[in-house]
């Protein structure tokens, strides 16, 4: 009997996919709508994400243009992304909101750099529990004689190769947003 790793690779999808939107929401000197994803607005007596608020487009390489469908929320916008504390200038005008991004400095450059790393270190423990029920289900289903020793080790060099990959992959990403930071 082969192991299923569907479910294994299923929650690696999950953990890379995660890793991507955090790793998004670090702010580089870049304008990018994907850090405005976690800023929740008060609005119509609850707090909604701006994308449900207004239309989020890129101005130029270092401001965002929110345009609410409602102008009536476009204060409440400024205040959501103030109190925020992303780093971002923002103001309103008779069009909507719009969000500046300062030059970083060396120093905060050197800060989000460690940023991106815990996060992607994160993703990393993630995927280390990932494996460890794995490799606790195939150990469990040779104890109880479904599956035999080499079927183990084969299925624990299985489990290993995707592990691999998928660190891999979240090295990629973590060069590419240190290289996104730096420049």
């Amino acid at each position: 009997m082969a192991y299923d790793f569907k479910p294994f690779e299923k929650k690696i999808a999950e953990i890379t996919e995660h890793l991507a939107r955090e790793l998004a929401s670090v702010r580089t000197g870049r304008a990018t709508p994907a850090i405005l994803d976690g800023v929740l607005v008060e609005s119509y007596g609850t707090r909604m994400p701006i994308n449900q608020l207004a239309t989020i487009s890129v101005d130029d390489a270092r401001s965002l243009r929110i345009a609410p469908w409602d102008m009536s929320n476009a204060k409440e916008i400024e205040k959501g992304i103030t109190a925020a504390n992303l780093g971002l200038s923002v103001s309103v005008d008779e069009k909507g909101v719009r969000v500046f991004f300062p030059e970083l400095t060396a120093e905060r450059r050197l800060s989000l750099g460690k940023l991106a790393k815990d996060k992607v270190e994160g993703g990393r423990i993630s995927l280390r529990a990932a494996r460890d029920v794995v490799w606790n289900d195939l150990q469990k289903l040779e104890r109880e004689g479904k599956l035999s020793e080499d079927d183990k080790f084969r299925g624990k060099d299985e489990m290993q190769k995707r592990v691999d990959a998928a660190g891999k992959k979240f090295d990629e990403m973590l060069e590419r947003k240190e290289k996104e930071i730096s420049s």
